[in-house]
C-alpha cells in the first residue's frame, strides 16, 4: 500500500518563511530604502539563509512587487469613495487631502525612500508607478471634474508626496492647515 503524500506541513513552512523574509524586506524598505536592501540584509533579519530568500523571491521585482502588496494591503491609499457623496468640491477636496496627508504622514518613512530610489531605479519606478502612481491618478480623476486647466494643475501639485513634506516637515505647518492651504490652493488657481 502507497502512502500519499501531501505537502500540507511543508506548504505552511513554506509561506511562513516566505512571510517573514517579505516582512523582513519590507522593514528594510522602510529604514534604508529598496535599493539600500541587500539579499543579505534580508536574509539576516529573516532568520534565513541568502538561498532561501532567492528560493522565494528571485530578484528585485519579485522583492519589489512581494513589498509593495503587502504594503498595499495593510496601508492602501485612500480611496475616492470617501470622498465621492460629499456634496461641494470644497468639502470633497478637504476631504480628499485631509485623508490623503494622513496617509502620508504615518507612512512617511517608506514612501520618501521608494520615492527616492525609484527615481534612480527602472523597475523600483515601474512597481511603484503602478502601486502609488496609479491609485494616486484615481484620486486625481475622481476631484478633476468641472476643474479648470490650472485648478487641475493646482490638484495634481497638491496631491504630491513632495508638496505634503513640505509643507508639514520643512515649513512646519499642521497637517489641517496644509490642507486647508491646498484646498484654497486649487480653488483659487486660475489660468
Amino acid at each position: 500500500m502507497t502512502r500519499t503524500y501531501t505537502k500540507g506541513r511543508r506548504a505552511a513552512q513554506e509561506a511562513e518563511t516566505r512571510q517573514r523574509i517579505v516582512e523582513a524586506a519590507l522593514a528594510l524598505h522602510g529604514e534604508v530604502g529598496p535599493t539600500g536592501t541587500t539579499i543579505s540584509m534580508i536574509a539576516e533579519r529573516a532568520g534565513v539563509q541568502r538561498h532561501t530568500v532567492y528560493a522565494h523571491l528571485p530578484d528585485d521585482r519579485a522583492v519589489f512587487l512581494a513589498c509593495s502588496g503587502l504594503f498595499e494591503e495593510r496601508q492602501p491609499l485612500p480611496a475616492p469613495e470617501l470622498w465621492a457623496d460629499i456634496d461641494g468640491l470644497e468639502a470633497r477636496l478637504h476631504a480628499a487631502f485631509a485623508a490623503l496627508y494622513a496617509w502620508f504622514d504615518r507612512n512617511e518613512a517608506i514612501t520618501a525612500h521608494v520615492l527616492r530610489d525609484a527615481e534612480l531605479n527602472a523597475t523600483l519606478r515601474e512597481v511603484a508607478e503602478m502601486r502609488i502612481g496609479a491609485p494616486l491618478g484615481v484620486i486625481l480623476a475622481s476631484l478633476s471634474a468641472g476643474l479648470a486647466e490650472a485648478q487641475r494643475a493646482a490638484l495634481a501639485v497638491a496631491l504630491s508626496f513632495y508638496t505634503w513634506r513640505t509643507l508639514v516637515r520643512q515649513a512646519g505647518l499642521p497637517g489641517a492647515a496644509a490642507t486647508a492651504l491646498m484646498v484654497r490652493t486649487v480653488l483659487g488657481a486660475s489660468g
